[in-house]
């Protein structure tokens, strides 16, 4: 009797798979590719754009990475001057998004920021880390959420001082204005949110004497009408046409909390002037605000006027006990912050 032959199977169907599996990381390595080249497209354009509306940008050693999964771009010595002569530089960037959704990136600046201010010199930004993420690119506004974590501010050798010496967090966030539908400029409004937390103020500078000697902490909303116009460059800072053609800050809300004092506040329109001070008026409903005044008023820095914080601070003792509930009035008018009558340090200036 004679041994069967063996039977041989068909493994055909083994390699079925595998072949599928080449053809998808075939057409994805395509895809991402093509989707690296379209990035790195509009980036030129991007730049070639800003260069010819008067900003200036440079940067060395770009690169793509991050097959298969994401889109990486990486840039060394990354500077970003505006027509005004302020400029955001890095010493290293990079950002990223998932390839199979590009309309979310994250940017991170590992080695920290050099931030320069046109007529204050520079000032480094170095912390835990500082980040910032964008998304609905294809929204009219996107959303933009910028974070930094324990920030250092620490002035160049012949720059002036920055106010603010650390913080445990800083926060800003952009999206498009919520309101109902036909609401008119809503389309050309953006919803902000800025989040300062347990800032410590530079030796002897105002927010050390607000705070005395404590930690400063804000959060502040609005709504930016007519925002298209900060898009454009301008010489005298982003905010200028934007001032110069009615552009307004509306339902300003906020708290403020520094050292023992606590207060809210609220304005209805806050805008700017011709020399790109606030102009408005703010109200404040303060808890323990004489710590605060007195704190203010001894402070040493030539920004303060330590005779007008003085007054204020007495004005408000005779309103009341130190710790009730006093509602006061912050204008910004002339170039000024008054408190009442009393005028305490200029006002802040947005361009």
């Amino acid at each position: 009797m004679t041994d069967a032959p063996p039977i041989r199977r068909n493994r055909s169907g083994l390699f079925a798979p595998i072949g599928l599996f080449l053809i998808v990381l075939v057409l994805w390595s395509v895809w991402w590719f093509v989707l690296a080249g379209q990035v790195r497209e509009r980036l030129d354009a991007q730049v070639e754009a800003l260069r010819a509306g008067g900003w200036d940008v440079a940067y060395t050693g770009l690169g793509t990475s991050g097959w298969p999964f994401r889109v990486r771009l990486e840039a060394e010595n990354v500077s970003v001057t505006a027509p005004s002569g302020h400029a955001l530089s890095a010493p290293d960037l990079a950002a990223e998004a998932n390839a199979w959704n590009p309309d979310k990136w994250v940017l991170v600046a590992g080695d920290g920021l050099v931030l320069t201010r046109a007529d204050k010199g520079k000032v480094a930004v170095r912390g835990q880390f500082i980040r910032a993420s964008v998304h609905g690119l294809t929204q009219r506004w996107p959303n933009v959420a910028v974070e930094m974590a324990r920030p250092e501010f620490t002035a160049h050798a012949g720059a002036e001082v920055f106010p603010i010496a650390r913080a445990e967090r800083i926060e800003f966030y952009l999206r498009p204005h919520l309101a109902p539908a036909g609401t008119p400029g809503s389309d050309d409004s953006v919803d902000v949110l800025f989040r300062l937390i347990e800032a410590e103020g530079r030796p002897d500078g105002p927010v050390e004497g607000l705070a005395r000697n404590g930690k400063l902490t804000a959060q502040i909303e609005a709504v930016v009408e007519d925002a298209a116009r900060l898009q454009g460059p301008d010489a005298a800072g982003v905010f200028a046409a934007w001032t110069r053609a009615g552009g307004r800050f509306t339902a300003v809300r906020g708290e403020l909390s520094a050292g023992e004092s606590r207060a809210t506040l609220s304005s209805d329109v806050l805008s700017a002037g011709a020399d790109g001070r606030l102009e408005g008026e703010v109200a404040l409903q303060a808890v323990k605000p004489l710590p605060a005044l007195a704190g203010l008023a001894g402070s040493p820095s030539g920004a303060v006027n330590r005779a007008g914080a003085a007054g204020a601070a007495a004005a408000g003792a005779v309103a009341g006990p130190p710790g009730d509930d006093i509602a006061l009035s912050l204008t910004f008018r002339e170039g000024r912050t008054f408190l009442g009558p009393f005028a305490l340090a200029p006002a802040p200036r947005l361009f």
